[in-house]
């Protein structure tokens, strides 16, 4: 009789059909907890299941894997229009997943709607606002008192509002979250660009702006463009110093920073099968770095394999049961596909200043002389999210005793970052962390740290030009340590390590030879290590934070001397009259993206606080009036002052306004703060030329109205000092609204045509404030 795995590798596929089990022998419609950690939440196989058959009727065609997700969590399979790169699904999630700097404004949105708990499962991970300094425990104790307001906050709202809450120094939020929710055929929304990690699990984790998880939290249907869905067929196997992050820094070469816009990366082919489930998470993390959607990987032995090994066999052995259904019909089509031999591929390093920019370690040489990138390797960086399961801190730890082994140490400052504290506890209990530590290296606490900047780097002076090697996911200029001449170069950990035992770019492991502590040379040895831990994890501390069963009594901690927090205050509804004699608050030229009217950087600490927030708004936006940015007059003074001065003398005089835009404002992250803002400040609409989707989608649930120049040109008839009449009463399904335009330099007033996409729940969102209210509102009745 075969195995179960072995009869699971041997079932056939059909189109339109299941033929992996029956209801009879291993029901869908089993309850089988989404994780360990919450009760009553349970995977909806037969739910997927019904839907997918639903949809399956209706475009009679295999499906990619990628599809099968999408449309098995479709809120209406029946009514849903469906095209690939054209139709906006709505989608019903499993999870939400909220890192710390953005759950503040998340929480304080879903607060004001007045719920008394989310609507779908959540977590918070605390793991962006620890700067590694000196070292992991002291680095983490600092953390906690500058950020203890922010911590206790997080803490109580979780508390209140039924949220899992993952204290500081409980890992990275992708990492928490591949050891405890991702299950395979999943479909989860995630406040951070790296969510698709979780595709290493089968699960479709999609990154998503804090505005779109309130919506979930909330029971409101989640909206996504049909992606595209692009194949990579991995054939062959890996060996030797090649690993599963050279699989995706190969594709980032080939699909650039741009390829993957729009679409869904599909991994798929018999290359799949030898990699490790974390392996596939690596893969699946940096997918962001082409601009994908997500990634994700069919549900298979190794994905099986780890749930055993993290304590859910049980979700393991249910996904088998559906395992036809978790992975591509035959003969599925890709709207692009891409075939890597696994046989044939070499360790890859890319960058500096770009992910994209991949070099085989066979040209890596030479590309550094032709380049003329700095050769000393000043600093050697292994972990993250990307990089810091058992297997890769395993391997790296194997180079490391090499090296040892021959009486030396690393070259460059060496510092690993473990993803999770159940790595940590086990890389410690079986023997790697000493290893690393013994080869030089600093531990740091369990989070972000270097990899999103959060590094405190004084070896370097700002401005001197440098090189430093990471096995993370981003390289742009400055990402790490603030300083645009640092040249950071994206690897696997086993040349990360190589390079920082080398102390130099000038090396190739494959083929060089380094010195020992006699001045003998030798190679060092392929790297080796378990892809899971053979005595199994080591939990270590006990960071979670489960919510009480009875909430009643918590309050929600925020001082009102808070600059970093601030609770919200509901928008006031429309009057219901049209607006006259409105200034335009500026008129930005060019290019407007999500940064230019929210920026980031040093502002990240008001991500809680809307009113210090907003003293960001629009400063980086061109004036055509002047050319300049952060400089606009006040119609009301005739000064010239920096926009958001000027909006709050507007708003202190009961003045509303208007900002006229170019082509596709908004652009970029799907930043909620880039509509709050007008929209606490006392703007009224946004006027442009055209919008990036998502931005148009956040002001509209802001209370605000997104509006385009029915025709483009009439853009250019508006001056910055015109005064405008908006006839809001048009506002309706499809209608045009006016645009009633005052001459600054005199003359007959004219009209302009604005064309707007409010469907009637749109509408309903603008007439009572804001979608939150709306939400209210009804919850109230």
């Amino acid at each position: 009789m075969l195995s179960a795995r072995a009869a699971a590798r041997q079932l056939p596929r059909a189109l339109g059909r299941r033929t992996f089990a029956t209801p009879a022998d291993t029901p869908l419609s089993k309850k089988v907890e989404m994780t360990n950690w919450e009760k009553g939440h349970y995977i909806n196989y037969a739910k997927m299941n019904e839907n997918l058959n639903i949809v399956r009727q209706r475009l009679n065609r295999p499906l990619t894997y990628a599809e099968k997700i999408l449309y098995s969590h479709l809120d209406d399979p029946h009514g849903q229009e469906i095209e690939r790169g054209k139709s906006y699904l709505k989608l019903r999630p499993d999870r939400v997943a909220c890192q710390d700097a953005t759950a503040q404004m998340a929480i304080l949105q879903f607060m004001s709607a007045g719920m008394p708990s989310v609507a779908t499962p959540t977590t918070v991970h605390c793991d962006h606002l620890i700067e590694a300094q000196i070292g992991g425990e002291k680095d983490l104790q600092r953390a906690k008192d500058i950020n203890k307001e922010v911590y206790d906050f997080l803490s109580s709202s979780c508390a209140k509002y039924n949220i899992g809450f993952w204290r500081p120094g409980s890992g990275i939020i992708h990492q928490i979250v591949l050891e405890n929710y991702a299950f395979p055929g999943g479909l989860m929304i995630g406040t951070d660009s790296h969510t698709p990690n979780a595709g290493g699990l089968g699960m479709a984790a999609i990154g998503v702006g804090g505005a779109d998880a309130v919506d979930v939290m909330a029971n409101l249907p989640w909206e996504l463009k049909a992606p595209k869905v692009i194949g990579i067929k991995l054939t062959g196997k890996m060996s030797g110093w090649t690993s599963p992050k050279d699989i995706i820094l190969k594709v980032a070469g080939i699909l650039t920073v741009k390829g993957g816009t729009g679409a869904i990366v599909e991994y798929h082919g018999p290359g799949v099968d030898s990699l490790s489930c974390t392996g596939m998470g690596t893969i699946c993390n940096m997918g962001a770095e082409i601009g994908a959607t997500t990634s994700l990987f069919p549900f298979g032995d190794r994905m099986y394999d780890y749930l055993a090994a993290t304590k859910r066999k049980d979700i393991g052995d249910f996904a088998r049961s559906y395992a036809a259904d978790l992975r591509e019909d035959e003969g599925a089509e890709y709207d692009e596909l891409v075939e890597i031999n696994l046989d044939e591929l070499e360790p890859h390093i890319n960058g500096p200043f770009t992910p994209d920019l991949a070099t085989p370690i066979s040209k890596f040489k030479e590309a550094v002389k032709a380049n003329k990138w700095p050769e000393e390797v000043k600093v050697g960086l292994i972990g993250s999210c990307t990089n810091s399961s058992y297997e890769d801190m395993s391997r790296a730890a194997s180079i490391a005793q090499d090296a040892l082994d021959h009486g030396i140490k690393a070259k460059a400052q060496f510092v690993v970052t473990p993803g999770s504290e159940q790595i940590r506890a086990t890389i410690e209990r079986d023997g790697q962390m000493k290893t690393l530590e013994d080869f030089g290296g600093v531990v740091l606490a369990n989070a972000c740290g270097p990899c999103i900047g959060q590094w405190d780097r004084r070896d370097v002076k700002k401005g001197e030009a440098n090189t430093i090697i990471s096995s993370y996911n981003r390289n742009f200029t400055g990402r790490n340590d603030a300083n645009p001449a640092t040249h950071s170069f994206v690897t696997s950990p086993d040349m990360v390590l190589a390079m920082t035992i080398a102390g130099t770019l000038d090396f190739n492991p494959l083929t060089d030879k380094v010195k020992d502590s006699q001045g003998n040379e030798f190679m060092l040895s392929e790297p080796s290590g378990e892809a899971l831990p053979p005595r199994g994890y080591d939990p270590g501390q006990d960071t979670f934070q489960a919510p009480p069963e009875d909430r009643s009594s918590i309050q929600v901690a925020v001082s009102p001397d808070s600059d970093r927090l601030q609770i919200l205050q509901p928008f006031d509804a429309w009057n219901g009259k049209d607006a006259t004699d409105l200034p335009i608050l500026i008129k930005a030229q060019g290019k407007t993206t999500t940064d230019h009217i929210s920026m980031a950087g040093p502002w990240l600490k008001y991500r809680g606080h809307l009113d210090n927030i907003s003293n960001n708004m629009l400063i980086g936006a061109i004036n055509s009036a002047n050319g300049e940015a952060n400089k606009v007059k006040n119609s009301t003074t005739n000064e010239w002052d920096a926009v958001p001065a000027t909006a709050r003398d507007y708003k202190s005089k009961g003045i509303k306004w208007v900002v006229i835009g170019d082509w596709n404002y908004g652009e970029g992250s799907s930043r909620e703060h880039a509509a709050l803002e007008p929209r606490h400040l006392g703007g009224l609409a946004i006027i442009t030329r055209s919008f990036a989707r998502i931005h148009e989608t956040n002001l509209k649930k802001q209370g605000m109205l997104p509006l385009t120049f029915t025709n483009p040109e009439d853009y250019d008839k508006i001056q910055p000092d015109d005064k405008v009449d908006l006839l809001i009463t048009e506002l309706a399904v499809g209608k045009p609204m006016t645009l009633r335009v005052h001459p600054a330099a005199g003359g007959q007033a004219f009209d302009v045509s604005l064309s707007q996409t409010f469907n009637e729940g749109q509408i309903e969102w603008f007439k009572n404030g804001s979608a939150l209210n709306t939400m209210a509102k009804a919850h109230a009745k």
